[in-house]
């Protein structure tokens, strides 16, 4: 497939999911950037004007609520960042409504919180508002509820969010706009250092060097975080453009411009994909060779005989690793059962564990339906 066949999944995209980050929409000192701001509107509904159905994902409020604080930097407590949020959100909001007015398009707010791609209800109104905002002509502009969300229950940045959103509101196309102009083989500043135009799969990028967190210390991501994001896209059959914010609308119109990275995976359910790349475990369960074997091959549910250690203080209902005896996780899942009452379960059949305790220990220790193999 040359270049031009490849661009041409961008081109075919009827519904695109575009993230912008912090740093491409405000000033060094942490205002709202007009210009950049007008710049990405008019690419966005350039798109929309071509048959495109345009959700974008926008970073920002923290940044923009900065200097009406009086704050030079990004606080690092929660409770500041959710004053900074509060304040900046209807700046953005009001700036992007602005914008889009010019053009005669409806701008949509929508904050999402961890809960709304995770609990049934939430996942599956979430999606049917999205459907009905694009079916209005609205344009949805997503960020994370900053203001109430708390550290246990982020996404963690706005470019794994971008991802799960892209999985929920069923995009052809994740485009990550960035600080620079696509992913190179090393730091861009580096002398010699290669822009990568496709990646055609992420363990290709074994011997590429990446940077950490984002610039001017106004946003959480960097290059690592849109690797992660490219990965959860291109799993659930989703490819994914990276590229410079000043190159939105080429990389729309489908010019070879930034890092295509192509689909690896199909769709699955979002909720797994949230388990896997959107949850920190809070214990691990360490299995014997026949029920990893069951967990990863036959996908099975994991009892309580295949059990042989709890690490970690969890409940139920929380998310732990799944690992063999050498302490590598292979899975990740929900725990039916509280960390203190597994020690007296382990190794045991279920049968032997109804007799003795009762119905309710005769059920798995994590379901397969609440189960993701890493």
């Amino acid at each position: 497939m040359n270049a031009q066949q490849s661009r041409a999944q961008v081109t075919a995209a009827r519904r695109v999911v575009v993230k912008v980050g912090s740093s491409s929409l405000t000033t060094a000192g942490g205002g709202i950037d007009p210009v950049q701001v007008t710049a990405l509107v008019d690419a966005l509904v350039s798109a929309r004007r071509r048959g495109v159905e345009v959700v974008l994902v926008s970073s920002g409020a923290i940044a923009a609520g900065l200097s009406p604080l009086g704050l030079s930097r990004r606080p690092s407590g929660l409770a500041a960042q959710q004053a900074a949020a509060s304040v900046g959100q209807g700046l953005l909001i009001h700036r992007y409504t602005s914008e889009l007015d010019r053009h005669g398009v409806v701008a949509g707010q929508v904050l999402l919180t961890v809960d709304d791609v995770t609990r049934r209800s939430h996942y599956r109104n979430a999606y049917q508002t999205f459907a009905k905002l694009l079916e209005l002509g609205v344009l949805p502009i997503v960020n994370e509820n900053d203001t109430v969300a708390t550290s246990e229950i982020r996404f963690g940045d706005n470019d794994r969010l971008a991802a799960l959103v892209a999985h929920l509101v069923h995009a052809d196309l994740l485009v990550l706009l960035s600080d620079v102009d696509g992913l190179y083989d090393g730091p861009p500043s580096t002398p010699g250092a290669a822009l990568l135009p496709e990646v055609h799969s992420l363990d290709d990028l074994a011997h590429v060097k990446v940077g950490g967190a984002g610039s001017a210390g106004v946003g959480t991501g960097g290059m690592q975080t849109k690797l992660e994001a490219a990965r959860i896209a291109t799993g659930a059959g989703i490819p994914v453009v990276l590229t410079a914010a000043a190159r939105v609308a080429e990389a729309l119109d489908g010019s070879e411009v930034g890092t295509l990275f192509h689909a690896t995976g199909r769709r699955r359910p979002t909720r797994l994909l949230w388990l896997a790349h959107a949850t920190e475990p809070m214990g691990t369960l360490v299995l014997d060779a026949g029920a990893v074997a069951a967990v990863t091959q036959r996908r099975a549910s994991l009892l309580a005989a295949g059990v042989t250690g709890v690490e970690g203080d969890f409940h139920a209902g929380d998310p732990v690793d799944i690992a063999g005896a050498d302490g590598v996780p292979v899975a990740r899942g929900l725990v039916n059962f509280d960390a203190a009452e597994l020690p007296d379960l382990l190794g045991r059949s279920s049968g032997e564990l109804k007799r003795e305790l009762g119905a309710a220990y005769e059920r798995e220790v994590v379901h397969r339906d609440d189960l993701v193999l890493l």
